[in-house]
């Protein structure tokens, strides 16, 4: 029987699924190491992320010499499927195992696959987290709440690219990014940033640079944790322009937090609204706009209509 579907914005209580949250960024961490250890690098490290599915998340195709291969999270069928161009293919079940079993099962099935790949093993952007061949400690996995997970990564997903297509500078895909567990998509103005000094936890210096050399308006999703212990929307800028926090944003529930410097509006303002997408799509637009607009970007060049389908964008 195939599993029940999740309300379309489901509740996510933070504390009910935290134990299998911070399993399963580990779990996606093993998986996006593997693409970074086999794709070229790409701007602000987006050749590392993973892209939502249908189905859950996805690596897309990894290059391995003349074959590639793809790794992928199905929340609905509890399972990692693991496929390769030559047709050769693993499903492993997704059920309570530590990371060390999960991390040990998928290098097993790759190696099986004639695919093996060489990870650093030690987490990224989890400060004193042990390697993934060593941690015992994260084992939970409830299925319920990883496939509601999923399914707001849909639901954001799907208003994430509908706000994007109202920017024709350089923007960034929407994608996940497993180290710091959350769905993103970043404006660019197209000016160089100062040279970023910010810290994080087994990621280098040399990396946080690139990924903040130009200025940037970045919006998301994360399910909570790093200074918010409900699931937020998220949206802030780099540099930081000193007016941006006393900007008027919407929906009336969004704020600014000082101690993350970035605006935060809370999941449950979107899930229990009379219509979601118009509240996501109010938060994204107008803390854009207060960035944008404080940060002086020259936004006659840089902005255009909404995208419809099958309509032509006019120029």
């Amino acid at each position: 029987m195939a599993n029940p579907i999740e309300p379309q914005w489901p509740e996510l209580p933070y504390d009910a699924w935290r134990a299998t949250r911070d399993t399963l960024q580990l779990w996606t961490q093993v998986i996006g190491k593997i693409r970074l250890m086999q794709t070229p690098w790409l701007n602000h490290s987006w050749h590392v992320t993973l892209y939502v599915t249908p189905r859950g998340l996805t690596t897309s195709p990894i290059p391995h010499g003349t074959r590639c291969f793809e790794v992928a999270f199905d929340f609905p069928g509890a399972a990692l499927d693991i496929t390769v161009s030559d047709g050769s293919c693993r499903r492993l079940p997704l059920r309570p195992q530590s990371v060390a079993d999960f991390y040990g099962a998928v290098m097993s099935a790759l190696a099986e696959l004639g695919v093996a790949v060489a990870i650093n093993d030690k987490p990224c952007e989890i400060a004193g987290a042990t390697p993934f061949a060593l941690d015992r400690q994260h084992a939970e996995y409830d299925a319920d709440y990883a496939r509601r997970f999923w399914q707001v990564l849909v639901q954001s997903d799907r208003v994430f690219k509908q706000f994007r297509t109202g920017f024709i500078g350089k923007c960034s895909p929407v994608h996940f990014f497993w180290g710091s567990f959350d769905l993103a998509v970043t404006r660019f103005s197209g000016r160089r940033a100062p040279a970023f000094t910010g810290h994080a936890p087994g990621v280098s210096p040399a990396v946080m640079r690139e990924a903040y050399s130009h200025e940037v308006s970045s919006a998301g999703f994360w399910p909570g944790g790093n200074g918010a212990d409900y699931p937020a929307f998220y949206s802030y800028a780099y540099p930081v322009p000193a007016a941006m926090r006393d900007a008027r944003v919407q929906p009336a529930a969004a704020f600014f937090s000082e101690p993350l410097g970035e605006f935060l509006l809370p999941y449950d303002a979107v899930r229990t609204a009379t219509d979601p997408d118009a509240v996501l799509l109010a938060f994204l637009q107008s803390t854009y706009e207060a960035a944008a607009t404080t940060a002086q970007w020259d936004r006659d060049a840089l902005e255009c209509r909404p995208g419809r389908p099958n309509v032509a964008r006019e120029v």
